[in-house]
């Protein structure tokens, strides 16, 4: 019956609307329980009307001790006791108030007073011990909240930062490439994979880095770097592109792929003389996405793989797991026939599903 969800002034309105219902409520209650007296003694509607009145006079007057005594941070038990006190010392004086109204400020009625004084007290306890309960619930709901904005916002920047440390690597990978070429003497063939890194790189720079994408989106990004390796490797570099197109709106972790393609071709297909394949497929098994990563290459590609710069795929699996945490797979095999397969196993969601569930949620 009584209280504003903060101390803030635009939360004032609350505070109003709920003290109205709650003393209206009570009053109800309080002609309920007497109507029987209403009709052979006429003045105790207006003595049950007074009393209430003063009573909801002390409601204001405790409402700036509690968040006095709220401010302090005591304990449940010491509120308590405080609060006891205050209601007590506030109940008296309104209930004298009362009795001297009801008597025209007549002779006191002592035993009368006295009774009021517990009656006023005990109500004004109730007050401020919801009031108190109202205010922990919600410093505590807060904190919840703050608690999790944190992690949220902690995780989103565990997110950008390995995601932004591929940039970086894959940067440094493609412009020893590039140098490369140069070395070998195919000017133009540096010059145009000087060219599709700078458009990957501005498709990467341009676009807002988000958690999730799109397989589309992803699968577009990725070839775009496969283009620059192909620059590089020419027929070399065979590739085979299998994605279903009901896994194309599919969620998944923004450039996934490219750092793991980049893994599979430099380990499994730029070391053999004559080249070798990568194959990219994705199907929907139930409401599992799933992703494999392939190519060819020799048994000695484990090693090297093993042995080398494993960036991306550590990269990979941390941003897999700050992600899905248990629920998701990642694993690497290597067939008897050489190369090496990486499949990703992921909740299959889109970005309609998250919208209608952010939605349902509000």
């Amino acid at each position: 019956m009584l209280f504003m969800a903060s101390d803030q002034p635009l939360q004032f309105p609350s505070f109003w609307r709920l003290q109205a219902v709650g003393w209206v409520c009570l009053y109800v209650l309080m002609l309920v329980g007497t109507m029987p007296d209403l009709f052979h003694k006429p003045g105790a509607l207006r003595d049950n009307t007074v009393a209430l009145v003063f009573m909801f006079f002390g409601s204001f007057a405790m409402h700036p001790v509690c968040r006095l005594l709220l401010r302090r941070s005591p304990s449940w038990l010491a509120f308590e006791f405080r609060i006891s006190a205050w209601s007590l010392a506030i109940g008296t004086l309104s209930a004298a108030a009362a009795e001297l109204t009801v008597l025209a400020f007549r002779r006191m009625d002592w035993p009368d007073l006295a009774g009021n004084s517990v009656q006023f007290a005990v109500v004004l306890f109730l007050w401020g011990s919801l009031y108190f309960s109202i205010k922990q619930w919600q410093q505590s709901t807060q904190e919840r909240e703050r608690l999790l904005r944190a992690e949220t916002e902690a995780r989103e920047a565990r997110l950008v930062a390995l995601r932004y440390q591929l940039n970086p690597h894959f940067l440094f990978n493609s412009l020893n490439a590039v140098s490369t070429l140069v070395l070998d003497g195919k000017a133009p063939a540096a010059t145009r994979m000087l060219s599709q890194i700078g458009e990957l790189l501005r498709t990467s720079l341009d676009n807002e880095v988000k958690a999730e994408i799109t397989l589309s989106q992803e699968m577009a990004f990725t070839e775009r770097y496969l283009a620059i390796e192909q620059t590089r490797l020419g027929e070399r570099l065979r590739v085979d592109v299998n994605i279903s197109s009901e896994t194309l709106d599919a969620l998944v972790p923004s450039m996934l792929l490219q750092p793991l393609v980049e893994n599979a071709v430099r380990h499994g297909v730029a070391p053999v003389v004559e080249g070798g394949r990568i194959t990219i497929a994705s199907a929907l098994h139930m409401d599992r996405l799933q992703i494999v990563i392939e190519n060819s290459g020799t048994r000695a590609g484990k090693k090297q793989n093993e042995n080398g710069n494993r960036i991306g795929l550590r990269n990979t699996a941390e941003r897999l797991n700050t992600l899905y945490g248990d629920k998701h797979h990642f694993t690497l095999e290597w067939p008897e026939v050489g190369g090496c397969r990486v499949m990703i196993d992921l909740p299959f969601r889109t970005i309609v599903a998250n919208i209608e569930e952010a939605t349902c949620a509000r």
